[in-house]
């Protein structure tokens, strides 16, 4: 009998240690019966690292949000000019990433579905040609800043040149109103030589008719008045070939066209033409991009963005003012030929010169 005790309590003990418990033991014998549909295991609470190091992680991630909301708050209290550079810098990194993601997932589905650029929708085409010219302006400051402790003076420049050197993500709302004013005012410095250059143009032009087009067209604009599209069709044929073609304009005439596109007129004649004539066609592709997509689906920022860039001076234009205006440049655009990319970029002044707010000239 103490045999078969001792011999029970080693098999319960080899149970409980191997998790496995006995539901019955057989009175007479003192013999354990064990069936397999009576072996149960016991419920054993397991962790896993990757569970543990999860829990870390955010742990970790709350201290952090609760330091930085603190962080900001002693800011906001103490200096409240500097708050606003910091967070001004935070969201503009943050708008950067996303934007980076974005234009990385349209590539992928660029290369992928073998998409041509041209056929993009709207938006997609606007987000890839905006980023491309961040990233140009961007890549100077990054070059400054890699030396040692080089990065201390970048944060000064930035503070004392945003303009020149940082990019829309990491402008305030009314830097990027004031900035804008700014360079339209810029721009608009070149309306009255390349007006003059039309001019001057239009006296050596040997067809009659044409040349009696293009001299009432300047007449028109340098008198105050707003021309119609139809007057800028009717001289077309001057701005494919000669005398007023891309690849025929002088390089003062190109130099001039550089600051409508926001383009450096600070290099070789050559250069300065194929740029001029790859960014009209850029925005050209836009413009029938928008036709697709349909005029009316623009917000009102998407559409005084569209205006601005394309040289009409949005600040003190109302979104149906800003509406009318991109339809009629549509009307301009869409019946226009790649080879006819002069023409565009004269419309850039021709159509916004006198566009309503501007005064009557002398």
């Amino acid at each position: 009998m103490a045999a078969s005790y001792v011999r029970m309590c080693c098999g319960a003990s080899r149970t409980f240690l191997c998790g496995i418990r006995y539901t019955g033991v057989t009175a007479g014998l003192c013999r354990t019966k064990i069936s397999s549909t009576q072996l149960r295991l016991c419920p054993i609470r397991q962790y896993s690292s990757s569970q543990a190091r999860y829990g870390l992680g955010q742990s970790v991630a709350s201290g952090l949000k609760w330091a930085n909301e603190k962080y900001k708050r002693f800011l906001q209290r103490r200096f409240p000019r500097f708050y606003v550079l910091y967070s001004t810098f935070i969201r503009g990194f943050r708008l950067l990433f996303e934007d980076a993601l974005e234009v990385h997932r349209i590539r992928i589905r660029m290369i992928k579905n073998n998409i041509d650029p041209k056929k993009l929708p709207y938006r997609e085409m606007e987000k890839l040609r905006q980023f491309h010219r961040d990233m140009i302006k961007a890549v100077p400051l990054v070059i400054i800043s890699i030396p040692p402790f080089a990065n201390y003076l970048v944060f000064v420049l930035m503070y004392l040149y945003p303009r020149q050197l940082l990019i829309r993500q990491f402008w305030t709302p009314q830097q990027l109103l004031e900035f804008q004013g700014v360079y339209h005012a810029q721009r608009a410095q070149h309306h009255l030589p390349l007006l003059s250059g039309l001019k001057t143009t239009a006296s050596h032009i040997t067809h009659e008719q044409l040349k009696s087009r293009l001299t009432e067209l300047c007449r028109k604009v340098q008198s105050g008045a707003q021309p119609a599209v139809s007057d800028l069709h009717a001289v077309r044929a001057l701005f494919s070939g000669p005398p007023l073609g891309i690849r025929r304009l002088s390089a003062d005439q190109m130099r001039h066209l550089c600051p409508l596109l926001f383009l450096t007129p600070r290099l070789p004649a050559f250069w300065i033409g194929q740029r001029l004539n790859s960014h009209a066609l850029e925005l050209m592709h836009l413009d029938r991009a928008i036709i697709n997509m349909g005029l009316h689906q623009l917000d009102d920022t998407e559409l005084k963005e569209a205006c601005y860039m394309r040289g009409l001076n949005v600040e003190l234009l109302s979104p149906a003012q800003s509406r009318d205006w991109l339809s009629e440049w549509l009307q301009f655009s869409v019946h226009l030929k790649e080879s006819e990319t002069s023409l565009y970029l004269h419309g850039m002044m021709l159509l916004t010169m006198n566009y309503p707010q501007n005064p009557p000239r002398s």
